[in-house]
């Protein structure tokens, strides 16, 4: 018998549900480790850089600097979709609400322990959201295309990523900790095995394409013939 598939709208809903629980994650893994005050990412560090040479706000450098970053999609044959959009509009609100809910620590181990729980946040949210299939960031949709085109492993192009990100926004004048070098060498290897999982769910597009395929397979031929 045929595997019984998942409605599409049922799989649908739970795909949004997915992207939206992990791009939430995604603000909340950021604030935290903006709260534990021990070095800021990566590409926070060239959006401080970037606040150095051109006489626009954070959240202004922010939203250009996506659009500049959507060029580089062209040549790896990325496509954006409404992940993408979502990305940019919800990942704001949720690092607001957050950081508005968690003090930073007062004790050097409090901040570390913030830091990690916050480096571990980010890893899962990015293979969370990714894995909807709604389409990536524009700054994760270098790591996915750099992957995908040239074939280099998830945690090599999301390093080589972070630490070309680091050192320009260090040059430019960014804010540079131990967190931020420690997230650029291990948030790579923490996302490469966790983007397969994340794509297994019975909604997940690959699972639903296959189980619909093999569905059509089983199904067998008709009796009419043209006469």
């Amino acid at each position: 018998m045929p595997r019984s598939t998942m409605p599409r709208s049922t799989a649908l809903t739970l795909r949004f549900a997915q992207l939206f629980v992990g791009l939430f994650l995604y603000g909340a893994s950021t604030a935290l480790q903006v709260r534990a005050v021990v070095g800021v990412s990566s590409w926070t560090v060239l959006t401080e850089g970037l606040e150095n040479v051109v006489p626009w706000s954070f959240g202004v450098i922010t939203v250009v600097s996506s659009g500049v970053i959507l060029l580089f999609w062209i040549p790896l044959r990325q496509k954006p979709g409404i992940g993408t959009l979502l990305n940019a509009l919800a990942i704001g609100p949720s690092a607001d609400l957050v950081l508005w809910l968690v003090p930073t620590p007062s004790e050097l181990v409090g901040r570390i322990l913030l830091f990690v729980a916050g480096l571990l946040l980010l890893a899962l949210a990015t293979a969370f959201y990714i894995g909807a299939g709604f389409g990536t960031g524009a700054r994760d949709g270098l790591m996915v295309g750099l992957h995908e085109r040239l074939g280099w492993p998830v945690w090599a192009a999301r390093t080589a990523i972070e630490v070309s990100v680091v050192i320009v926004g260090w040059l430019l004048g960014g804010d540079v900790g131990a967190g931020t070098v420690i997230a650029a060498f291990a948030i790579g290897p923490m996302v490469q095995p966790l983007m397969p999982v994340f794509r297994r769910f019975p909604w997940s597009p690959e699972r639903t394409a296959r189980a619909a395929a093999t569905g059509l397979e089983a199904r067998p031929a008709s009796a009419t013939t043209v006469a």
